[in-house]
């Protein structure tokens, strides 16, 4: 499992241009997506859960992370995809859900929730101390997030001891954090990090390591978060501009084993993730692109649900999902400005995807529900799916996709991870050779 990634860290330091993307995402059919990618790819598949959806209590997802790995086995295990060929990650893990709480206190829980993750067999492990919790100076400083990181290692490698599974895990640091989703305001140009504040970040985790005594873990450490000058907002995407980062790209230079890791790169186009990966930003993340796709594949099918179905029959998915978000605000109050029309474009719409949080709601699972069963007990018109879903049905009539309801979201999905498949130009079990006997 970890070997599969360290060895395409392992191959790019030696000059492939490969890499790997992880999928940042707790919902079921996302999840089911990316599986049949690896599997179209022959390739493993990294799938990180972040830190406010899968926690120690639950998260938002309700899971805590050794339910998340049963979840994402399972898919893997209908699919026929083998277990050995997943690489599991925790995202954010540090004191993000607990900002509003003490220092201490708030580091307490997340040395649990990071425990959780290393006991739950998790081997790509994200610190991330960038956050100021109450009372804690703005911003944090590198030493401080470099001090707490350590800690956090510290409990890592503790908990992987105890259980006889050490050395299984790898870490990614940084302080240059974006945050967790996407940006919340909106964004007019952003400045990839300053090579001296890569470096200092380097330096200052290296100094916590030795004295929290945990400089041996150093060649775990694959890599470093710096911001390459991509993101997005609610309504825009920043490009990638490799001409503004040639001098950032040289920090890892004499890290044998580090790359970069790029969050927040959802919606860039296939060639500057390709670029990206080329500039040794190996790792790339996304999440929200994911299940901003998953949402225009089920809008598509409510659409072609109007056509065909009574009305009274009808799921009413785009309307219920409007009720829901009315009705329970907080997700997506505090992000989305404007009058009431641009508030409700942004509910729907929005790069920024705060509908992802909405989909375990229980009408609106219900409302899907009924989707799918009305979609089901019919045959599809192929104009209507061409006129709703033109990629799938180009793929439908090459014989490559069945026009199943269920089928048609997942190959949505699966246009947006296809980019990043080719970015990466996966490693594939076919060369992997040993890793996958």
């Amino acid at each position: 499992m970890t070997d599969q990634l360290w060895e395409t860290i392992r191959r790019h330091k030696a000059g492939e241009p490969v890499g790997a993307y992880s999928v940042c995402s707790a919902h079921p059919v996302v999840l089911e997506a990316a599986i049949a990618q690896a599997a179209a790819d022959s390739s493993f598949v990294l799938i990180e859960a972040t830190s406010n959806q899968v926690d120690q209590f639950g998260g938002y997802t309700g899971m805590r992370p050794a339910d998340f790995r049963e979840l994402v086995y399972s898919i893997a295990d209908q699919q026929g995809f083998p277990r050995d060929r997943i690489v599991l990650g925790g995202d954010h893990l540090g004191p993000n859900r607990w900002q509003g709480l003490p220092a201490e206190e708030a580091l307490a829980h997340a040395d649990a929730l990071v425990a959780a993750y290393v006991e739950a067999g998790y081997t790509k492990i994200h610190l991330d101390c960038s956050m100021s919790c109450s009372g804690d100076p703005v911003p944090l400083g590198d030493e401080l997030v470099a001090e707490r990181s350590a800690r956090l290692l510290r409990v890592a490698e503790q908990t992987a001891r105890s259980l006889g599974i050490e050395g299984r895990q790898l870490y990614v640091i940084g302080t240059e954090v974006p945050v967790p989703g996407g940006a919340h305001e909106t964004l007019a140009e952003l400045t990839p990090t300053s090579p001296d504040a890569a470096r200092r970040t380097l330096e200052r985790h290296r100094e916590a390591f030795a004295a929290a005594g945990v400089l041996d873990a150093w060649p775990r450490i694959i890599a470093l978060v710096v911001q390459p000058g991509v993101e997005f907002d609610h309504l825009q995407v920043i490009d990638y501009r490799r001409d503004r980062t040639a001098d950032l790209r040289a920090v890892l230079d004499d890290e044998p084993g580090m790359v970069f890791e790029a969050h927040s790169t959802d919606y860039q186009l296939e060639s500057r993730l390709t670029e990206l990966v080329d500039d040794h930003w190996a790792i790339l993340k996304v999440g929200p692109g994911l299940t901003f796709a998953m949402r225009e594949a089920l809008f598509a099918l409510a659409a072609i649900e109007d056509e065909l179905v009574p009305e009274a029959q009808r799921s009413h998915l785009v309307g219920v999902i409007e009720e829901r978000m009315l009705a329970e605000p907080g997700y997506w109050q505090d992000y989305y400005e404007g009058d009431e029309d641009e508030q409700r474009i942004a509910r729907r719409y929005s790069y920024s995807d705060r509908l992802r949080y909405y989909w375990p709601d229980s009408e609106i699972e219900a409302a899907e529900a009924v989707l799918y069963a009305n979609l089901s007990s019919r045959t599809l018109p192929l104009p209507l799916i061409a006129q709703f879903l033109p990629d799938q049905y180009d793929r439908v009539r090459a014989g490559e996709l069945d026009p199943h309801p269920r089928s048609l979201v997942t190959d949505k999905i699966r246009d947006a991870l296809r980019p990043y498949a080719a970015a990466t130009r996966p490693m594939t079990a076919r060369n992997q050779g040993e890793i996958l006997v």
